[in-house]
């Protein structure tokens, strides 16, 4: 059969696209982009935005594949389900539990066989094989699913399911693997891998994972996804310091600079707290790039508690700050909450936060003018360069002649250059 894969969302339905398309590649089916036998789109609820989108999708993809099969499964799919029968576009709906049981499906309903009968997706972790995409010089490597969280914005845990983790053995099994095929960095992602392990007998966690890995696969680089900052106390840093091929990147989940939206959100750390992980961070491994997500104009913030926020990115120095204006999301409780700004008020106080964050990049990518750094080139730009990935958290931009896809080479920092550095190769 000829199967599509279309993908919204996040790192993980990423990863577990990848993995589904690895898996209908080993069962002999064609992998293609259009004239399809069967779709199927990895849907995202993280904001009622992410839900149009969706239907968006399924329109397109039924328009540009009139006879196939197409299903859904992700967050929305397992949220919504409703909504997306009344589009009249799906023909499955799988949701967030058993991926691979799409497939099943897919192909039963293109040859007209009866169904396979209903699996139960049940408490344990799904593991799926880890897809090296085409074009790329680093992989996807999901550890973990689910959150306990449930801040009082997200509708993800609702969609997810409690945490569960993939099993050390399995984490080192498919690390072999794709060293094995010649990536050299792995991303750890997960919906909250700041909580992995905590559900596996024995107990683990993060770092127990990382001090396996590193030092198993000194070849490899290891990046970090983004992290509840409260893992990250002294005995994170002063395992992990010593590492060289973790990458100087760390992404901590923020959403707000001022103690009382936090509270509001429900998140469970103060900005000091926050601000100790920060300085923990920098003591440990200098120059690393700290950045972060802010949802500005959530319900009830005033100008004072927003001008907060802006303070204190300062005060963090972050190296990037991706910058979202709060969405109304059905089913959870800050929908409900009084004091929801307009769309007006919330557009400019993102664009105020955006300003800001442009210039805390430019300071923290200027200190690197003139230094030396590996970078691991993966595609030519438009503009002549090939784009790389360094260790830390910024795009690197290669000048001149001597780049090699997926050949690690070094470079000296020459200049800004978009969302990163300009550089020429050295060595």
């Amino acid at each position: 059969m000829k199967f599509a894969f279309f993908t919204l969302g996040c790192k993980v339905n990423l990863f577990e696209t990848q993995a589904l398309t690895q898996l209908a590649a080993s069962r002999g089916h064609e992998i293609v982009e259009k004239d399809a036998d069967a779709v199927i789109v990895n849907t995202c609820t993280v904001t009622s935005v992410s839900d149009h989108k969706n239907i968006r999708a399924f329109h397109k993809l039924r328009k540009d594949n009139p006879r196939a099969v197409i299903a859904a499964c992700g967050c929305f799919a397992q949220t919504d389900p409703d909504r997306i029968r009344a589009t009249g576009e799906i023909d499955l709906i799988c949701g967030t539990s058993d991926r691979a049981r799409t497939l099943d499906l897919c192909e039963a309903a293109v040859q007209g066989r009866e169904a396979p009968a209903e699996a139960d997706g049940g408490p344990e972790y799904e593991a799926l094989p880890a897809g090296i995409p085409k074009g790329r010089t680093r992989a996807l490597l999901k550890i973990e699913d689910g959150c306990n969280n449930f801040c009082t914005y997200c509708i993800i845990p609702y969609a997810r399911g409690r945490v569960r983790s993939l099993p050390p053995a399995l984490a080192e099994q498919e690390t072999a693997r794709l060293q094995q095929a010649g990536v050299h960095e792995i991303v750890l992602t997960g919906i909250e891998i700041a909580s992995y392990g905590r559900d596996l007998q024995p107990k683990s966690s993060l770092v127990d994972l990382l001090c396996s890995l590193l030092p198993a696969h000194p070849a490899v680089r290891f990046r970090l996804g983004s992290l509840d900052p409260r893992v990250v106390d002294e005995d994170f840093c002063r395992r992990l310091a010593g590492f060289d091929n973790l990458a100087q990147h760390f992404h901590l989940s923020l959403q707000s600079g001022c103690d009382t939206v936090l509270e509001r959100m429900g998140r469970r750390y103060t900005t000091e707290q926050y601000y100790h992980s920060v300085q923990l961070l920098r003591d440990a491994f200098p120059d690393c790039s700290v950045t972060t997500d802010l949802i500005v104009g959530f319900p009830g913030e005033t100008e004072a508690e927003f001008t907060q926020t802006l303070a204190f990115l300062h005060r963090c120095a972050f190296a990037s700050v991706h910058v979202f204006p709060y969405s109304v999301r059905k089913g959870t409780r800050a929908a409900s909450m009084p004091g929801q700004l307009s769309r007006q008020e919330k557009a400019a106080r993102a664009a105020r936060a955006k300003q800001t964050a442009a210039a805390l990049s430019e300071a923290y990518r200027k200190g690197f003018v003139g230094q030396h750094m590996q970078a691991l080139p993966e595609h030519p730009t438009e503009d002549g360069r090939w784009a790389a990935h360094g260790t830390y958290g910024f795009p690197i931009y290669i000048e001149g002649e001597g780049a090699a896809k997926n050949h690690p080479v070094t470079v000296q920092v020459l200049g800004l250059h978009r969302d990163g550095v300009s550089a020429k190769i050295i060595g």
